[in-house]
């Protein structure tokens, strides 16, 4: 019999939370740190130092040994340098341990080897770490022992920010000031914040460890650079919330284990649609927690693959011709007495509030759809956004049924005098209930789709962090909701009532055109999004301009989010991301092609010509045996050629010194020349004795875990 699993006594057993600092804490200590959460400010050094010390003791009793400012830099992934609490000895020898509220406060990591776009030069590396009060620690377990983890955000000397957590922190205090705006007009005098909160959903793909350390191209990339499909795919839809394999199982009970002590709520976990793809969603926290939450989220599912002889995937499309994996980003705000801005209760068209908020919103992702589809732009999100297996690259609304005719009823009249109810859900199984309907149905082709009580972007991608997405949607929907304070601030009381019905519809009327309830994967719909003016950005490097337009700077400046550098330090790092990685991408195919593809073709094509002389030989008929042979070659030659091609381009890539230009030459030249590679080898897989092919094929990766 299985070891009971006390998940309450488990769950945040490695976070130094609220609760532990409340028990550890001097109740003034405790009051200040708690004020400065939730009001903003500093902690007195005095109170820094009690904090430090308590956490510090909280770690050590937990076998801590040192700790780590814990930092999001613009790599996307997470960084860490560790230092001991040991300190010099005292007289008698016997080492001391320590820690002081300047050493929580502040570090000061080398940051000359992150990516900064030019907002540093190489010579300059001083960098600081600075405590995000408001994440709490927590411990991490590894073989390098338990290392107490502190997050924090990463700023260069002159105070620019090099990380994602700063923006995100700006963010969310801009949201929160104008969404404070707003409430305050309609009387709620109690709430001092609005918070914006986020749910994750991620996407994942397990595949066994051994098979995949025979493949270069997912050591190197992620992902398969070559691969032909297997028999069987995703056609029977069997393996979608089918029943969790013993092995996966398993894997999938330790992760949460792990993830609960991290104080991460898992709370589902299912198949997904592509066999060996997989899904974890939390419940829903503070923006910048779930950020924090879901690199733990990430890192942990790699760490615990491994102890299982697995690799977790958490590239965009590890495999042509299956579901790619995205992260689903499902985004609300709430003020801090318990009112979800998003909520728009039983009867919608009467809820006022709700119905400004909903048109700041559609005003927001309308304005600001290419900075929103820039957001959730990485290189491999390229491979998933347009196909129908994810939203279209082009952003639009989805309402449902019952807003959709709120909203319409408001454009042509000016008042919603009904909103559609759901109904009875009519099973017509006598002992079955009859349940309520939802006012409306899903639809899963949309990019940004209200679902109830939030809205789910479901552009991010798998590996990407959600960090720049809900920083977009915080600053897009802070200006929307500015503007319309600014507006109706200046209304007198008696007129309030009119001037808001005036504003929302307005707003509605002039921004209509971004809500779509229909099927985002039509080409019908393609065509209707250029008639309605909206913009339909195919790739990352196509989308990372937007970050500088002068519609850009003013919204990301005007919020003090983003400094005018920043955003171009980042549109420049983009650029050299997307870069670097088809340079490792096609070196990768071009290193597979010579090394391992070629030669065990042409080893092939020597054991069939041995054969069409031995049988020839042997006077029986070889025809079939040559004609395999010839294909082989031909296939053969096809491959050499489109690998002298590769290599060609990838010697004009070098002589390329602008960032811009490289990135758009590696996506419209050397993306293609790959794509060529590709298409042959491909093909002799499908040729080729098995027994010969140098790596395990798509039907032993995702069907053999």
């Amino acid at each position: 019999m299985s070891e009971v699993l006390n998940v309450e006594e488990i769950f945040a057993s490695k976070v130094f939370t609220l609760g532990k600092m409340k028990e550890r804490l001097p109740r003034n200590v405790y009051k200040e740190v708690k004020k400065v959460m939730d009001q903003g400010g500093e902690l007195s050094k005095g109170a820094a130092d009690v904090v430090a010390k308590a956490m510090k003791d909280w770690a050590v009793e937990n076998g801590a040994t040192h700790y780590t400012h814990w930092f999001q830099p613009l790599t996307g992934i997470t960084a860490e340098k560790h230092d001991s609490f040991v300190t010099h000895p005292d007289e008698e020898g016997k080492m001391l341990m320590e820690f002081s509220g300047k050493e929580l406060i502040k570090g000061e990591p080398d940051a000359s080897s992150f990516p900064s776009g030019g907002l540093r030069a190489t010579f300059e590396a001083r960098g600081y770490t600075v405590w995000d009060i408001t994440s709490p620690a927590f411990l991490k377990e590894d073989a390098t022992g338990v290392i107490l983890c502190i997050p924090t955000a990463f700023c260069s000397y002159k105070g620019e920010a090099l990380d994602k957590k700063t923006p995100l922190l700006r963010s969310m205090e801009a949201v929160s000031e104008q969404a404070i705006r707003i409430v305050r007009l309609f009387g709620n005098t109690e709430a001092t914040k609005v918070v914006a909160s986020v749910g994750p959903e991620q996407e994942y793909f397990l595949v066994d460890r051994e098979k995949y350390l025979q493949r270069k191209d997912l050591i190197f990339a992620g992902r398969t650079l070559f691969g032909a499909p297997a028999p069987k795919g995703q056609e029977l839809e069997d393996h979608y919330f089918g029943t969790i394999r013993e092995r996966i199982g398993s894997y999938m009970k330790d992760l949460n284990i792990e993830l609960w002590k991290l104080g991460v709520t898992a709370k589902t976990q299912h198949n997904e649609v592509a066999p060996a793809q997989h899904e974890l969603a939390p419940i829903y926290e503070t923006a910048n927690i779930a950020v924090d939450h879901n690199q733990l989220v990430m890192e942990t599912m790699k760490k615990v693959a491994g102890r299982h002889g697995m690799t977790c995937l958490l590239h965009e499309k590890p495999f042509a011709g299956v579901n790619g994996s995205g992260k689903h980003n499902n985004w609300s705000l709430a003020t801090d007495n318990g009112v979800n801005l998003l909520d728009p209760g039983e009867t919608p068209n009467e809820n006022v509030q709700f119905l400004l908020v909903l048109a700041c919103i559609l005003k927001a992702v309308d304005t600001h759809a290419d900075l929103l589809r820039q957001s959730a732009s990485d290189v491999g999100n390229d491979h998933r956004l347009g196909a129908n297996e994810a939203p279209p690259a082009i952003i639009s609304v989805f309402l449902g049924e019952q807003l959709e005719d709120v909203v319409k009823q408001l454009v042509e009249t000016g008042m919603a005098d009904h909103a559609i109810q759901g109904g009875k859900l009519q099973t017509g199984v006598s002992t079955l209930p009859d349940p309520d309907k939802d006012a409306t149905d899903r639809n899963r082709t949309s990019p940004f789709a209200f679902t109830g009580n939030k809205f789910e972007f479901r552009m991010v991608g798998s590996s990407d962090s959600i960090a720049s997405p809900n920083t977009t949607l915080n600053a897009i929907v802070a200006e929307a909701f500015c503007e319309a304070a600014d507006e109706l601030e200046k209304v007198k009381a008696e007129d309030f009532e009119v001037a808001v019905h005036d504003l929302i519809k307005k707003y509605l009327t002039e921004h209509q055109r971004i809500i779509f309830n229909g099927n985002g994967y039509s080409d019908e719909w393609v065509k209707e999004a250029k008639r309605r003016g909206l913009p339909n950005i195919r790739s990352m490097v196509e989308a990372s301009g937007t970050l500088t337009t002068d519609k850009a700077i003013r919204l990301f400046e005007k919020f003090g989010i983003f400094t005018k550098a920043e955003l171009e330090s980042r549109e420049e790092i983009l650029y050299e991301t997307y870069s670097k990685t088809i340079n490792i991408e096609a070196l990768t195919m071009i290193d597979m092609a010579k090394k391992q593809y070629i030669p065990a073709v042409i080893k092939y094509t020597k054991a069939l010509a041995d054969t069409v002389i031995a049988v020839k030989e042997a006077g029986a008929d070889a025809s079939v045996q040559a004609q395999i042979l010839s294909e082989v070659s031909a296939k053969l030659a096809e491959a050499k050629e489109a690998l002298s091609a590769l290599e060609e381009k990838m010697e004009k890539s070098a002589t390329i010194e602008n960032q811009k230009e490289l990135a758009f030459f590696f996506k419209d030249e050397v993306f293609v020349a790959m794509e060529a590679l590709r298409t042959p080898i491909d093909e002799l897989e499908m040729l080729v004795d098995k027994k010969v092919w140098p790596v395990p094929s798509y039907g032993d990766l995702i069907f053999e875990v």
